[in-house]
């Protein structure tokens, strides 16, 4: 691709790269070769003998590999256009017939896994033997053997999924994205999306903050029900396939078996989590000190500390983050500057677009995409970070195939977390006003309390509210099962409004991937331990990080890590992270 000058303004991303918008016929033309391709995969089902030759084995692999990447490459435009106007209808009718096609293609080459999970472990041993980057992948699919049906009954599930599960996350997004919120503003009504909506509840007047919260969950407080029950029904295809067709113990034991993180870990890593909910009470005191209050509302936990109302232009951050990873290491501005020349950055706000930030790598060829909504705040700013380092991680890992590319999600935000890490490093190398110091260092422990504990306590209630929906619970008493959730979380140390009883039908996550938020919590705490490590290591510790990085999803998570010298099956690994936590209060408790 033609080198391009880095895009520092407010922009919309370019999809161009994986379908042409002058060629209309281009996604008719792609669905046609892969339907071709397919047919020739399907010839194979004949040939599968355990006593096949390797090279004939790895053959059938690469067919495999270059489909699934076609597939990726259809899938991946559905979902960045729908993305970028959830209310395109045309976006939403493509993504809908991707999907069917998904399903189908699925269920046409699905003979290949089904028989590689049936074989002995011996024959299995004899031809992944060398089968270099695909040998995890291999692996991994073994171990979903003891939860895998039959192949008419996996044909079932993925046809049931497109027009069950998968078509009520879309009208779950389609249906709350197109909220629009309103505030007053110095006097002025204003309507506002819900990316302009979280930039008030940090904004330094309270009634603001109040009001933006207030706001935020009447509107979707309104259709809680209906949003509620939407969760219910995915809850329970969630159980009716993973724990009554497939045989899981639990719940989370599903995925936690796709991330290939044993149960053991997770429990211990919430367990701790939990245990340690007290470090930010204390830290809410605390704050609640510093802006002169008698006790922090949950309005306020992400109020500033100071006055200023600073903003960055959208040049201005990028700026920032390319000169903080500069600083760490030069390939990694340099990842950067080519994610925003080939204009793979979707920065402005709109509406309809889809909320939040995240970064789609579609295939390792390809350039990932990058989507935020940029207000500039000094958050903003932080989470551009976040999701290029996420870009710079798949970057980093496009050496190897489609199906190794992709870290589990725990380590997959390793690279993220690390890079708000250098760039808050920066920051506050760079500014020369104390009070705002001051404001960057309770926003690295607000930011602390967002990733760790917040997510934790997320995880936690999707346990309690899958175990309530089986046992027939209605929606407001997942609702007051969520109001406990906070009790716990929070204790005496916050008054909580009853409005935040319907938070958690705000929380897109645990409808788009159940039990996905402990990954947040899981890399945060990796992270600290991680960065504690390169600050007392300097430049010696680079190569390792860059080692962790590259290697992408193609080996075991636990084995990567432990390469590392760090036990996840320890509490106190996990317990090490709290006490650099604990560390940054003492520092904040130090300057009041």
């Amino acid at each position: 691709m033609t080198k391009q000058k880095a895009d520092t303004q407010l922009s919309k991303w370019s999809l161009e790269e994986l379908f042409p918008a002058g060629q209309p016929d281009a996604v008719d033309t792609a669905l046609a070769k892969a339907d071709k391709k397919i047919n020739a995969f399907e010839k194979h089902r004949a040939e599968l003998d355990a006593r096949m030759a390797q090279d004939q084995f790895m053959e059938i692999i690469r067919e495999l590999e270059d489909i699934t990447k076609g597939l990726h490459r259809l899938g991946g435009f559905a979902d960045l256009w729908f993305a970028e106007d959830t209310q395109n209808q045309k976006a939403q009718t493509l993504m809908a017939r991707i999907d069917q096609f998904a399903a189908e293609v699925t269920n046409r080459v699905m003979f290949f896994s089904l028989w590689w999970k049936s074989l002995e472990d011996e024959d299995a041993r004899r031809l992944k033997e060398n089968a270099g980057d695909y040998t995890y992948w291999l692996e991994e699919m073994r171990h979903l053997k003891p939860y895998t049906l039959s192949e008419a009954e996996e044909k079932v599930i993925n046809i049931k999924d497109v027009t069950g599960s998968g078509a009520l996350i879309n009208l779950y997004d389609a249906y709350t994205n197109r909220y629009e919120f309103d505030l007053t503003i110095d006097g002025e009504q204003r309507s506002v999306t819900r990316g302009e909506l979280a930039t008030y509840v940090r904004k330094s007047d309270p009634a603001i903050r109040a009001s933006a919260y207030q706001e935020m969950y009447s509107v979707y407080g309104n259709d809680g029900p209906i949003l509620g029950m939407m969760y219910q029904t995915r809850v329970r295809d969630w159980k009716n396939e993973l724990i009554g067709l497939r045989g899981y113990q639990n719940p989370i034991a599903a995925r936690n078996l796709h991330n290939d993180i044993p149960d053991q870990v997770v429990d211990t890593l919430l367990e701790v989590c939990r245990s340690n909910s007290g470090i930010f009470q204390r830290y809410f005191a605390l704050k609640a000190k510093a802006l002169g209050m008698k006790k922090l509302r949950r309005y306020d936990i992400y109020a500033p500390v100071s006055k200023s109302e600073r903003k960055f232009s959208f040049g201005r951050a990028v700026e920032l983050v390319m000169d903080s990873f500069n600083q760490f290491d030069p390939s990694f501005a340099a990842m950067v500057d080519k994610v925003l020349s080939e204009r793979h950055v979707d920065s402005e706000v709109r509406k309809g677009k889809r909320s939040g930030a995240f970064c789609a790598t579609i295939t390792p060829e390809l350039t990932p995409w990058v989507l935020v909504n940029y207000q500039g705040e000094a958050s903003d700013v932080a989470t551009l970070a976040h999701e290029l380092g996420h870009a710079i991680h798949s970057l980093l890992a496009s050496q190897h195939s489609v199906f190794t590319q992709h870290a589990c999600l725990p380590l997959a935000e390793t690279a993220s977390t690390f890079g708000e890490m250098i760039l808050i490093d920066h920051l506050m190398e760079e500014e020369q006003d104390q009070a705002v110091k001051k404001d960057l260092l309770f926003r690295q422990a607000d930011d602390a309390y967002a990733t760790i504990m917040r997510q934790a306590y997320f995880a936690l209630f999707e346990k309690e509210a899958h175990a309530l929906t089986s046992q027939g619970a209605a929606v407001d008493e997942l609702c007051g099962a969520y109001m406990e959730n906070l009790a716990d979380q929070f204790g005496t140390a916050l008054d909580i409004a009853d409005e935040f009883k319907w938070e958690w039908v705000s929380i897109p996550h645990i409808y788009h991937v159940p039990f996905y938020v402990y990954a947040y919590a899981f890399g945060q705490l990796l992270v600290l331990s991680l960065y504690k490590r390169y600050k007392q290591e300097g430049s010696a510790f680079k190569p390792e990080y860059i080692n962790i990085l590259s290697i992408g999803g193609s080996k075991p998570p636990v084995s990567i890590l432990s390469q590392a010298g760090i036990d996840v099956y320890k509490p106190s690994f996990w317990q090490g992270g709290f006490e650099v936590i604990n560390s940054l209060i003492g520092q904040l408790e130090e300057i009041q």
